[in-house]
């Protein structure tokens, strides 16, 4: 009897396994950590190493891409099929700084497997997620006979998306025509946990900005004066107290025009994950959820926008008193954004908001970071379909959805290239991302594997190119 797909795919992954493995290690042992500069003539070894070895996998092009920081990687494997869909695959190979007095068990950059898990700084965010796709096409092309992928295949791995991915913005609009798809998948996330396969929809944008306030052109006595002129640090408190309204809302009029609300679906798709609000609360160093009110924990996390206070200060702040009206005050804002809320609109509301807070006599300045668009997914998506399909034949599970709370490079993909965003990530919560110890469970990393390979021919099979 022939084997079937899966089987196929399974045994060409275990045979491959140990090669893949040593292969993942070598990687690992280059200390990409784009944030410190003497580390980048590393980033710029494993850029390379990368390249050489997406080419050794099958890629007809794979090249280095020059940034005016740390440089990225290209890849492309096109279909036989001109029907085919076009996806690109978006990762990072740059990692976190990492150094046994850290509190790591060994050293972060020479790669040891305990337990059946892999431990490396890198191992899960992101090389070992990015690395899973090499053998993924390799077991696709083994169990289907084909010389080529069932998609027209695209990988393009960053080379400093932990250091602020600086210049990744320009670099998919300098290089759009090469980098077009109908789909991107970034593997550079996670699962809900081992026993819960999960895949993502959605990531939340961000605005920040921090405003200050200037009142006396310096500190004054707060016995001659006080009472009698505005004080910027009291400007700076009422300015924090009018952020929400009594039910934890955004209180910036404008905030929540056009954002896409939560479905009845969706809301109950959430509420079928296995989520402890107590153990999700010690993991938050908290002692109460707290939030807008009508909405869930995760809901609030994943699926609505926020406004946090990240600093305030002015005055004195040493020990003892010092009676002043100090001359300035400061409050840093961040605003975390979902699906159908615009940046410019957002520094725009809260520009005329903070105008109107601000009293007489107090003069105030803003200024805005570079903002972050929210990207979201919806479930009927063929290509979000294929990815469930594919992972639930690799894990042999229901596959859940989940929402990421954070902010990420993914977005400026969605925006410029004008293709949906879907998440794909093995990783579970205590790989330990940033940490001491970072680890892959090696099973789930194969299971990673597994996906890839199942998903280009779903994706062909169900989502021809639109005419």
């Amino acid at each position: 009897m022939s084997q079937t797909p899966d089987s196929a795919v399974r045994t060409y992954i275990e045979q491959h396994r140990a090669a893949f493995l040593d292969d993942l290690a070598a990687w690992l042992r280059i200390p990409s950590v784009s944030a410190q500069p003497d580390h980048a003539p590393d980033v710029r070894r494993s850029a390379d190493w990368l390249a050489g070895k997406l080419s050794e996998t099958g890629f007809p092009t794979a090249a280095v891409w020059e940034t005016a920081g740390a440089p990225a990687v290209f890849a492309e494997w096109p279909s036989d099929d001109p029907e085919a869909p076009t996806v690109l695959v978006y990762g990072h190979h740059d990692v976190q700084p990492a150094a046994v007095e850290d509190g790591w068990d060994s050293d972060p950059f020479e790669p040891v497997v305990r337990e059946n898990r892999l431990y490396a700084r890198g191992a899960a965010d992101d090389k070992g997620q990015v690395f899973f796709h090499t053998l993924g096409v390799r077991a696709h092309l083994a169990a289907t006979g084909r010389t080529a992928p069932a998609v027209n295949l695209k990988l393009l791995i960053e080379g400093e998306e932990e250091s602020g991915s600086a210049h990744f913005r320009a670099l998919v609009e300098e290089r759009a025509a090469l980098l077009a798809a109908d789909a991107v998948i970034v593997s550079d996330t996670g699962m809900w946990s081992e026993d819960t396969p999960t895949v993502c929809t959605g990531m939340r944008g961000l605005a920040d900005c921090e405003i200050r306030l200037y009142g006396p052109d310096q500190d004054i006595h707060s016995g001659s004066f006080g009472g009698a002129v505005p004080n910027p640090a009291t400007a700076a408190a009422r300015l924090v107290a009018a952020l929400h309204d009594e039910h934890a809302r955004v209180a910036v009029p404008g905030f929540y025009d056009g954002i896409v609300e939560l479905t009845d679906r969706e809301r109950e798709l959430f509420a079928e994950l296995p989520f402890d609000e107590e153990r999700w609360l010690r993991t938050a160093k908290s002692r109460a959820a707290h939030g807008e009110a009508g909405h869930t924990t995760l809901e609030r996390i994943w699926a609505r926008p926020t406004a946090e206070v990240n600093g305030i200060g002015g005055g004195y702040q040493g020990p003892g008193g010092k009676t002043i009206i100090p001359s300035s005050a400061m409050v840093k804002l961040s605003f975390r954004l979902v699906a159908g809320q615009d940046p410019d609109h957002i520094e725009k509301a809260v520009r005329d908001w903070a105008a109107e807070q601000v009293p007489a006599g107090i003069r105030h300045e803003i200024v805005f970071g570079a903002a972050t668009r929210p990207c979201l997914t919806p479930l009927d998506h063929p290509a979000l379909q294929s990815a469930v399909r594919a992972m639930g034949r690799a894990f042999e599970k229901p596959v859940r959805f989940t929402r990421e709370g954070g902010s990420g490079p993914a977005a400026d993909l969605q925006e410029v290239l004008g293709a949906p965003v879907l998440f794909l990530g093995i990783s579970v919560p205590s790989d330990g991302w940033h940490a001491p110890n970072e680890k892959v469970e090696l099973d789930l990393l194969l299971k990673g594997v597994e996906t890839s390979a199942y998903l280009w021919g779903d994706l062909a099979a169900h989502w021809s190119r639109t005419p």
